[in-house]
């Protein structure tokens, strides 16, 4: 079940780097850990945070537990948006003696709302090494389980607390909308967000991921309204991933369909120029596959075979429109 421990023990071997791995080179590993399930990490993950010589964290103490339940004994310290500037001549005096550091963030893929951008680009400017070590991302997670559009996506972090200034931030991003926009917000705040979307952006579909791995973890979609509703009824706690849909494409008429149809059948089958225009549309496939059968065909090759049924089903929706 999403968010379960599971609680077999786990050996100190379990978290240390195989007789043939290549031994840690020096520089700055950038580690993504679990958002909430503390077996969501990686093996690589698991080697490198055992032969680091210093793991710096956004919190020690958070941190600790998790690298408790690893069996996970390096060295911690803390790097934070209050420490940064004290802490990153440390860091880069460290890897000038050719340490080898990772950088971990309370959950998830450090710098992803998290600090760490001006310690990248100052190791970077000191021309050290800087490896990811990819995991765990609560926009990626939230944005497979939520069935909107992940073909493009805008990532958005968090808004301004305010009203007004979140309001004016909306507006900002009402360009990025072509596809999903991804947000994080605190969970006493959810409510006056969904107001300041609605106001903004009018009626759309949205997402609500809370908790994502953990025991609580829940998955809500549906219109502003429902969910307003939902949430006044169910307060909302913990972490929060807001994703607003795109808007629905303006309507594609028939002999628009029939122009972008005629011009895929060009250079590709009948089934995958049907594919790509409706993709392309957003248009229902078995709706453009029956216009495709109302014009001339294009190159067809073996996957047009076998389509009876689709056919079939097509001409009843040509039927049904006549």
């Amino acid at each position: 079940m999403p968010g379960e421990a599971l609680r077999w023990a786990m050996t100190d071997s379990a978290s240390q780097p195989s007789a043939d791995e290549p031994a840690l080179a020096a520089g700055l590993y950038i580690v993504a850990t679990p958002l909430g399930h503390a077996r969501d990490i990686s093996l690589r993950a698991l080697d490198v945070l055992a032969a680091a010589d210093v793991i710096y964290c956004e919190d020690t103490r958070n941190s600790a537990k998790l690298l408790t339940y690893h069996g996970i004994k390096t060295p911690t310290a803390a790097y934070h948006e209050h420490n940064g500037a004290k802490a990153r001549p440390k860091i880069l005096a460290a890897l000038a003696a050719g340490q080898r550091l990772a950088l971990i963030s309370d959950a998830g893929t450090p710098l992803i709302s998290d600090p760490g951008m001006k310690l990248v680009r100052d190791v970077r400017a000191a021309g050290h090494a800087i490896i990811a070590i990819p995991g765990a991302s609560a926009p990626i997670a939230a944005l497979s389980v939520s069935g909107l559009p992940s073909d493009r996506f805008t990532f958005a972090g968090f808004l301004p607390p305010k009203a007004a200034a979140r309001q004016s931030a909306l507006e900002g991003l009402k360009g990025a909308r072509g596809g999903t926009l991804v947000l994080f917000e605190a969970a006493r705040r959810l409510a006056a967000l969904l107001d300041d979307i609605e106001a903004v952006f009018g009626a759309c579909e949205i997402c609500v991921a809370r908790e994502l791995t953990k025991t609580f973890e829940e998955i809500k979609n549906g219109s502003i309204d429902e969910l307003r509703d939902y949430f006044t009824a169910h307060p909302p706690r913990g972490e929060i991933t807001v994703l607003i849909a795109p808007p629905r494409e303006a309507a594609v008429d028939g002999a628009q369909l029939d122009a972008m149809l005629r011009d895929a059948m060009t250079s590709m089958s009948r089934r995958d120029a049907v594919q790509a225009v409706a993709a392309m549309t957003r248009q229902p496939r078995r709706a453009v596959y029956a216009r495709a059968l109302t014009i001339d065909d294009g190159p067809r090759d073996a996957s047009d075979n076998g389509e009876k049924e689709e056919e079939k089903n097509a001409a009843r929706t040509v039927e049904k429109e006549n």
